[in-house]
Parts: C-alpha cells; sequence; structure tokens
C-alpha cells in the first residue's frame, strides 16, 4: 500500500489527465517527422518495430474507447484463470492487431490517433475518479482498481510507448520533469506487490532513487503486515538502496531490458539482496 507521506492522498498522488493532450500532441508531431527509414526502424519492444508500436497506441485508444465508454468487450477469453493467462491473452490481442494494421499507412495512423486521441481523453475526463476502473491494476497487484490509479496507467502506457519511439529514432522530448515524473511515480506502485513475499523484519527500509533532477525518491518500508510505499525522503537510514538512471529506469520496469543488461548503470548499497528486488519490478503486463 501507499502511505500518506508528504500529504500524498488520493487527490494529489498522481494527477495525469491533464498531461494527455499534451503527450498526444507530441506524438502526433513526432509521428509527423519520421521517414520512411525511421518508420521501420526497431525498438526496445522486442519484435516490434516503430510502426508496430505506433499502431499499438492507436489500439490503446480504440480499445478504451470500446471498452470503458461503449461497455462493449468484444470477443472475451473464457480461459482466464492467472495472471500469466492474463498477460498471454493480452498478447495475442496485441499480435493479432499489429498484424492486421501492418497494411496501414503511416499517415491512416496519425490521423486515426489524432482523432481517436482526443476522443480517449474526453471520455477519461467524464470518469468519477474514485469509481471502480473497468480494469484493474494488475501489475500493482490489485484485483480492484479506482478511476484516477486506471487513467495513470493509461497515461504511462502512453509515455511508455512514445519514448520507445522516440529511443528508436534518437529524438528526445519528453524526457522532462513535468512528463516523466508522473510516469514513474505510477510505476512505483508495483513495489509493494514486487516485494509482497519478501521476507525481512519490521521496519526494514529500501529506498529507490532515480537519478537527475526529472526523477525521485521512493522507500519502501516493511511493517507488520505489509510492505508500505512512500515517496521523498523520509529521514529514514535505508536498509539497501538503490540508485538507477531514468533511461535505465524506464526500459527496466517496463521489462525492455533485463537486470542483466542493466547491472552496470545501477548502483547498490547496502543489502543487495533486497536491492536486486526492486531490479525485479514489472510495471506493465509482461
Amino acid at each position: 500500500m501507499l502511505t500518506d507521506h508528504q500529504a500524498m492522498t488520493d487527490e494529489t498522488k498522481i494527477q495525469t489527465l491533464e498531461l494527455f493532450p499534451k503527450l498526444d500532441r507530441m506524438l502526433i508531431e513526432l509521428l509527423d517527422s519520421l521517414t520512411e527509414a525511421e518508420w521501420n526502424a526497431p525498438t526496445v519492444a522486442k519484435l516490434w518495430k516503430v510502426k508496430d508500436v505506433a499502431s499499438h497506441l492507436l489500439d490503446g485508444n480504440l480499445r478504451g474507447l470500446s471498452i470503458s465508454r461503449d461497455q462493449y468487450f468484444g470477443d472475451q477469453s473464457n480461459h482466464i484463470h492467472s495472471y500469466q493467462d492474463l498477460v498471454s491473452f493480452l498478447n495475442q490481442l496485441n499480435m493479432t492487431w499489429t498484424a492486421a494494421t501492418n497494411r496501414l499507412s503511416p499517415r491512416v495512423l496519425i490521423e486515426l490517433l489524432a482523432i481517436t486521441g482526443k476522443q480517449y481523453t474526453a471520455h477519461l475526463q467524464e470518469l468519477d475518479p474514485f469509481e471502480n476502473a473497468v480494469f484493474s491494476v494488475g501489475w500493482a497487484g490489485q484485483e480492484t482498481s479506482s478511476n484516477w490509479f486506471h487513467i495513470a496507467r493509461e497515461y504511462t502506457e502512453k509515455f511508455l510507448h512514445q519514448q520507445q519511439i522516440r529511443d528508436a529514432v534518437s529524438k528526445d522530448g519528453i524526457m522532462t520533469k513535468e512528463l516523466f515524473y508522473p510516469f514513474l511515480n505510477t510505476f512505483m506502485y508495483a513495489l509493494p506487490y514486487t516485494f509482497s513475499n519478501t521476507e525481512a523484519a519490521e521496519n526494514t527500509t529500501v529506498t529507490v532513487i532515480v537519478s537527475t533532477d526529472i526523477g525521485g525518491q521512493w522507500n519502501i518500508t516493511k511493517t507488520a503486515t505489509e510492505w508500505v510505499l512512500s515517496s521523498g525522503n523520509n529521514n529514514q537510514i535505508p536498509d539497501s538502496t538503490v540508485i538507477i538512471d531514468p533511461n535505465t529506469a524506464w526500459k527496466l520496469f517496463s521489462k525492455s531490458w533485463n537486470p542483466e543488461q542493466a547491472a552496470d548503470t545501477i548502483e547498490i548499497t547496502g543489502n543487495k539482496e533486497l536491492g536486486e528486488q526492486v531490479l525485479k519490478m514489472v510495471s506493465v503486463m509482461a
């Protein structure tokens, strides 16, 4: 769970909705600037090229509008009995979508992204932030999530995939405090779930620091019953400290890189085993 450290209430913990229009506008500007070669550039999203990632972003808008706004769920699997079953089902949906949209031109993708991005943001603005979301945030270990968290998760999807494109074509733009910190702050909600089966003495604290002025500090502390997350300097001496640079953080926690790939860019002091548990955090459905 997350504490109220530094007045982190549900209203103020993660506010991302106002950032959607800017992020979408920057995406359209980015895609409009790409050459044919850049559209076909490989990305850290394993088998996906830039065009596939753009297509996946369109799928996110369309699926969100269909399911959340229109309550239309389409074909649903009857064989989802576990987290891994759900991941496999989503991966299959993603594969069939990118295969089908291979026939769409970049121009068509851009036009559809521009239209549906505005529609999806308008829908999200209509949601009561404290009502239950249509889907829970599974990677945070939740069976039910509030809309504010669902919206923040949607923000991370839009940020992550745009950053994958920017990384592939070497075009900076969204790695700023305004846009990156909310993405990272949302991702950190997976920390308690990551540590849920980790045994430690009460008051054991692990601190995660993402360096530079666009990063921040998060702490996870063991209570008698659970691990509790807080942000900022909590004036405790941690049992383990993990320092990660921003570029490594977004790749590692999205499973674009594995811990071995990131090892040379990460510093762990104190209890190494606890610190290495941080590196297992995955804040996407993977």
